[in-house]
């Protein structure tokens, strides 16, 4: 490869895993816009055929959070065997497997009839989607060196936030076509754009080991747990990522909902306003996070963590905004702040983990982040599917950002790199 082609490539990476971003999110978002259009069809389809399904299993608020929360906690327990995997496997062929199952599993949720049909569809997309994101990030990492790492990471996010506003239109979407065409046709896009990655992905060599080396010289899983666990740093980075992801999992899965219910708005208009705000601004969030971030930390080596620390404090008055308000603007500007505040802190969760833990173990690191992250996400989740139904949604939203708080203070006073890059 010739170096014009070396200085070109990084960011040819960047734009086909930004798809996939896109595709992972999507997937996952439409779900909860589509809610009403599926309850009611399913039930409509069991009270004909009676011994198909409890009417009221889909009747309740709490229940379909069970049903979007059964993803996450799935998705959490493979987080850490996924990116275990990432550090030894081809993250090629890793990623555009996952990408064509998960995919595979969007086109067959446009079949299901049944409640258990549903919930077992997702327990098996959460299997799969773990198995991108520590990959991507691990592969984008090691592309990118520190003048463009935190940019690179922050624009590949973007796809994921460009994906979660088109799955915003799920209700739309549902009601012009149904929603069985929805994730039938969307399944089919993504086994095709898999097949695209299988010709033009490729993968890399990981720090400086070559890869004949690295075949020869992997180290065992319990050691590489143990040297993550042993690291202080590390635990510090676990929680850092968990505290604001808590909120991030509650926007995904209840703020059309929320919108919905404090508007007095239906939510084929909710689910669209709702996510296509947060994403634009997270998109934002994410570029002016990612520049500022890989300029911040050549004059100063915790650079990047001041500019998640200046994320969370854009997150902590979209909660109360959010949580309390209960018109369009209070809701607007709620949503706009969280974008911006989650963009900035999105950007720099991997870079922020490359200047503590080695090239080498860097997958399974967040593998185990991304666990703990969507165990709390799957909790908030179950829990806001009670508030709902309590009627105390926007109350409990708002008081997230009281742990975001503390958070903050803990990030800025322990939080200390002593380089940009950490090496083996």
């Amino acid at each position: 490869m010739n170096s014009k082609t070396s200085n070109i490539y990084p960011w040819v990476i960047v734009g086909l895993l930004w798809g996939v971003a896109l595709l992972n999110y999507m997937d996952r978002q439409m779900l909860s816009t589509m809610q009403e259009a599926m309850k009611i069809d399913i039930v409509e389809l069991t009270k004909r055929i009676p011994m198909m399904a409890d009417v009221r299993e889909l009747e309740s608020a709490a229940n379909f959070g069970r049903l979007m929360a059964v993803f996450l906690w799935v998705y959490g327990l493979m987080s850490p065997i996924s990116g275990i995997i990432g550090d030894r496997m081809s993250r090629k062929w890793l990623i555009v497997g996952s990408l064509c199952v998960w995919s595979g599993v969007t086109y067959l949720m446009g079949y299901a009839t049944t409640f258990d049909q549903l919930y077992w569809l997702r327990g098996i997309m959460g299997i799969s989607e773990a198995l991108y994101l520590p990959a991507a990030l691990s592969l984008i990492a090691d592309f990118h060196q520190d003048k463009t790492r935190s940019l690179a990471v922050g624009i590949h996010m973007t796809g994921l936030y460009v994906g979660q506003a088109i799955g915003g239109f799920g209700a739309t979407f549902a009601a012009m076509y149904s929603w069985h065409s929805t994730f039938h046709w969307f399944g089919i896009i993504g086994v095709g754009y898999g097949v695209i990655l299988a010709f033009f992905l490729r993968d890399k060599e990981r720090g400086t080991i070559s890869v004949m080396q690295e075949k020869v010289t992997k180290i065992p899983v319990l050691k590489s747990l143990a040297m993550l666990f042993s690291n202080v740093f590390f635990w510090i980075i676990l929680f850092y990522f968990c505290v604001p992801g808590t909120p991030g999992w509650a926007a995904k899965n209840w703020l059309p909902t929320l919108f919905s219910e404090s508007l007095s708005i239906d939510i084929s208009v909710a689910g669209p306003m709702s996510t296509i705000s947060i994403a634009l601004s997270s998109l934002f969030g994410v570029l002016v996070g990612g520049y500022i971030s890989d300029r911040w930390v050549l004059r100063n080596v915790r650079g990047r963590v001041y500019t998640g620390a200046l994320g969370l404090g854009f997150i902590i008055p979209s909660l109360l905004f959010i949580g309390f308000g209960h018109s369009i603007f209070a809701l607007v500007l709620g949503t706009i702040l969280f974008g911006v505040g989650f963009g900035m802190f999105d950007a720099n969760n991997m870079p922020i983990l490359c200047q503590f833990v080695s090239a080498r173990y860097r997958a399974t690191a967040y593998g185990i982040m991304n666990m703990c992250g969507v165990f709390a996400g799957a909790a908030i989740t179950s829990i806001l599917g009670e508030s709902t139904d309590a009627g105390h949604l926007g109350r409990d939203f708002a008081l997230l950002a009281v742990f975001v708080l503390i958070m903050l203070v803990i990030l800025v006073t322990c939080l200390r790199p002593k380089t940009i890059d950490m090496k083996d």
